[in-house]
């Protein structure tokens, strides 16, 4: 007995995403912890994911990750556009420490913020608002950079006024010889941004959904604002916003490089994102899962081991 004997009928029909083959999922999702590391047929030939056993290891990682990219695109002469997530954020962190130590001005990095809550009209919360994404970038990754920092003028948010010109100042960049590079984490219903797997119904194609750069106003999956409400605001589900505005495949699958991390582990052998994990690395491409995409794409996706399973009852 489990949720494929028990779906019809149930208040899970009509909730997840239609599209999703909950069979399929559930065979992406008892493979043994050993086997995630697998090659696909339709992963990138330079697409890696690596495992971290600790989440002091992973914050480190990928961190340094970052950093470096910032540091070898200043050495080669190169402007960089970082799409940046609020999501993992223990990386940025290091990504500081490192910069700094090795004394790197990111006077050549453009950042570019993937999402940003919003109303349904797409305003969003004030730039200081503890729960605003600018104010976690500002408090976790321009604010420490010091001297060193990305130029203000560089920095866009995903307001209503900014956010439908990304696709065209990125293009501008790219057409520099800047390289794109995506930093994403992976979303309990495998959205990358908030970019959400039912959006997919609205399109005819997958290139028709591939091509687009940015929603204003997206509605959110109630998967996402409560994995949110869990992750992000201490269980207040109330003070999750239902909305968000978000970039697109039209500008994540632009990348020329990924940078992912998948954190989702709690304590006691508790986790919320393993399911997802599995489902990114293993369904193979589809809209109705956007982050299963992300394999296709040259880089590497950072994840805590224990993600990997056995993903099997343990009653807590």
């Amino acid at each position: 007995m489990n949720l494929l004997t028990t779906f019809a009928g149930s208040m899970m029909e009509g909730f997840l995403p239609k599209g999703w083959d909950l069979a399929k999922i559930d065979a992406c999702c008892s493979h043994p912890p050993e086997a995630i590391g697998e090659r696909q047929p339709w992963w990138h030939p330079d697409f890696q994911p690596i495992a971290c056993t600790a989440l002091a290891d992973f914050d480190v990682m990928l961190g340094h990750e970052i950093a470096r990219a910032i540091q070898r695109t200043g050495q080669e002469g190169r402007k960089v556009a970082l799409i940046l997530p609020v999501g993992p954020m223990g990386m940025y962190r290091w990504a500081v420490y490192f910069l700094k130590e090795w004394n790197v001005s990111c006077d050549h990095v453009y950042g570019f913020n993937m999402d940003e809550w919003s109303d349904r009209h797409g305003a969003t919360l004030p730039s200081t608002d503890p729960g605003a994404f600018q104010n976690a970038m500002q408090n976790a990754f321009y604010g420490p950079l010091g001297a060193k920092t990305v130029p203000e003028s560089q920095r866009w948010f995903a307001t209503p006024d900014r956010l439908p010109h990304y696709a065209a100042r990125i293009a501008e960049l790219k057409a520099e010889g800047a390289e794109l590079i995506v930093i994403f984490g992976i979303g309990r219903v495998c959205h990358i941004a908030f970019w959400e797997p039912h959006f997919a119904a609205e399109y005819a194609s997958v290139d028709e959904w591939k091509s687009q750069t940015h929603r204003i106003g997206a509605l959110l999956h109630p998967l996402t604002i409560e994995q949110n409400a869990l992750t992000s605001f201490k269980s207040r589900t109330t003070l999750v916003p239902a909305f968000a505005n978000t970039i697109g495949p039209g500008l994540f699958l632009q990348a020329d490089r990924i940078i992912g991390g998948a954190d989702g582990i709690f304590d006691r052998g508790m986790q919320w994102q393993g399911m997802s994990l599995w489902m990114t690395l293993r369904y193979g491409p589809t809209p109705w899962i956007p982050s299963s995409f992300m394999p296709t794409l040259p880089g590497r996706l950072y994840y805590l081991d224990q993600l990997a399973g056995p993903l099997e009852p343990a009653m807590n």
